[in-house]
């Protein structure tokens, strides 16, 4: 039972994030553009592997960031330059892996993209 109410805290936080947060949708659009490209294109194994594992640590990330800048909002509602730190680099951190997982997309997805349009 324990087991079950965790499973449904975990999955309120996603569906309040997914609710209240633009770039966390940003971001869940984005992992369904990758995900339906990587059916498309018939990416490898390893390639999935790279894929959902850039995805789940944008949308993980993001959570995180959503998580610390309520926190913050909850325990400070006056800007305070420590808190604007904290929430800088909890932000810094989501672009950090967003950008990193746009280029292994790239590396995967262009080269076969490229493939694709020659053949039409």
């Amino acid at each position: 039972m324990k087991l079950l109410r965790s499973f449904s805290y975990a999955w309120s936080g996603l569906k309040t994030c997914f609710i209240a947060e633009t770039n966390f949708k940003i971001h869940v659009v984005l992992a369904i553009l990758a995900i339906s490209l990587g059916f498309l294109l018939n990416i490898s194994r390893n390639e999935w592997l790279a894929v959902m594992g850039c995805v789940a640590l944008v949308v993980a990330m993001e959570m995180v960031n959503t998580a610390i800048e309520k926190l913050c909002d909850v325990l400070l509602q006056d800007i305070h330059p420590g808190i604007k730190k904290v929430k800088d680099i909890a932000a810094g951190a989501v672009m950090v892996a967003a950008v990193c997982s746009l280029i292994i997309g790239v590396v995967i997805f262009l080269p076969k993209i490229i493939a694709y349009i020659k053949l039409l």
